[in-house]
């Protein structure tokens, strides 16, 4: 089953295409430019839309998913965790 879609292998974010992803989940991400499959251990809930780092990031990095930047982290954010608006930030504003 493939629980998270990126399109580049250089994204630091996945997309969750399912519901009722826990924290525990060993998930599988499809990373469509490559056509293969990694897995990654969720640590909390990710929702369905929603995002899962796919590597530690510290405050200031940038965020890549679809191969573009979406934004920097503004609270660290580990391995697995969720990402969304509450450690993402635009860059616009």
């Amino acid at each position: 089953m493939i629980h998270f879609v990126l399109h580049d292998a250089k994204d630091t974010v996945a997309v969750a295409v399912v519901e009722g992803i826990t924290a525990g989940t060993d998930a599988t991400a499809w990373i469509m430019d490559e056509d293969r499959e990694i897995t990654v251990r969720t640590t909390q809930p990710i929702p369905i839309g929603h995002k899962v780092a796919l590597s530690d990031m510290n405050t200031g990095d940038t965020v890549i998913k679809y191969g573009i930047d979406i934004g920097r982290v503004v609270t660290p954010i580990k391995k697995g965790e969720h990402a969304h608006v509450h450690n993402i930030k635009t860059k616009r504003w």
